[in-house]
């Protein structure tokens, strides 16, 4: 996809989400605007499934530019995160020169420590310069990594840039567009908020989680669609561990579509809530009685409303 200028407003933020299907609110399409404006990264919160990593995915494509994806988890370190040396080819490459009766020492080391020995993860990646201006850095589910990590991510992100001890310092001519996420499993120390322009992406209204499913499983009949957020919706009131995301509504979408679904009723519900939520605890708080009281009072809002 050619190369696509940031946009001039948010209005133009707005419609270059669109153009990927991303249907977003205008509180998120002013922050993503200001975070390309001013450099500086947007950290999103939110729960899982609700859209936060598609926000980079769509930044990329619309914009023509680089996805570099950082997954974080549990023990995360500065080898996997920006760079490690191939230790494999530095001893094949010390023994070939020792074989061909290179004695000097400093120029084994020089050649063994040079760039192409050098594995590049994502976060040196994203600073090295890109003919399709500069990539969008995806640091997914930050919450995963330990304080030591946060630090040395506030570092680099301070100033775009990571030092290499053999090499020197790394610095982007062009910062990346820099996106964080987190599904608040734990508190991100404030020191990195500061550093970033901040959005809680939350549960979308009604007629907006309409809106995306249809855009993103145009096959589904009307009545069907809008039942289904009508039922997602409510299911949301209700005392889960874990509400369904907008993902979870996608899938459950596609899944009655499959089962020529035309519109819901018990039996089926009960019998695809595996889609909708992951825990044996909801399945069965929802399962039964339940399901049928929570289709009953959809159908009757609806018949209301019409």
């Amino acid at each position: 996809m050619p190369t696509t200028p940031l946009p001039g407003s948010i209005d133009a933020t707005l419609s270059l989400l669109g153009k990927a299907d991303y249907i977003a609110d205008r509180s998120l399409a002013t922050v993503l605007y200001l975070a390309m404006k001013m450099e500086r990264p947007i950290f999103l919160e939110g729960e899982a499934g609700v859209g936060k990593t598609e926000i980079a995915k769509v930044l990329a494509a619309t914009l023509g530019r680089k996805l570099i994806r950082l997954q974080c988890y549990e023990g995360l370190d500065i080898s996997s995160a920006v760079y490690e040396w191939n230790y494999g080819a530095q001893m094949i490459a010390i023994r070939l020169a020792e074989a061909e009766g290179e004695g000097d020492r400093s120029r084994i080391e020089h050649d063994v420590f040079s760039e192409r020995f050098l594995i590049k993860r994502p976060l040196l990646q994203a600073l090295e310069p890109d003919a399709a201006g500069a990539p969008v850095l995806l640091i997914d589910e930050l919450d995963r990594t330990d304080e030591a990590f946060e630090a040395f991510l506030l570092e680099v992100l301070s100033d775009y840039q990571v030092t290499i001890p053999e090499l020197g310092t790394v610095k982007a001519a062009h910062p990346p567009i820099v996106v964080i996420t987190s599904n608040r499993t734990r508190e991100v120390h404030d020191a990195l908020k500061r550093r970033c322009l901040y959005h809680w992406v939350g549960y979308p209204s009604a007629t907006r989680e309409l809106a995306i499913l249809r855009a993103k499983v145009p096959g589904v009949p009307k009545k069907l669609s809008e039942q289904v957020v009508a039922f997602v919706q409510a299911l949301r009131k209700e005392d889960l561990f874990k509400s369904p995301g907008v993902a979870e509504t996608l899938d459950w979408a596609g899944a009655l579509t499959e089962l020529n679904a035309v519109a819901l009723d018990p039996a089926t519900v009960s019998d695809t809530l595996g889609v909708l939520l992951k825990y044996q605890d909801d399945i069965a708080r929802i399962d039964g009685t339940r399901v049928k009281q929570l289709l009953d009072e959809v159908k009757s809002e609806q018949r209301a409303a019409e």
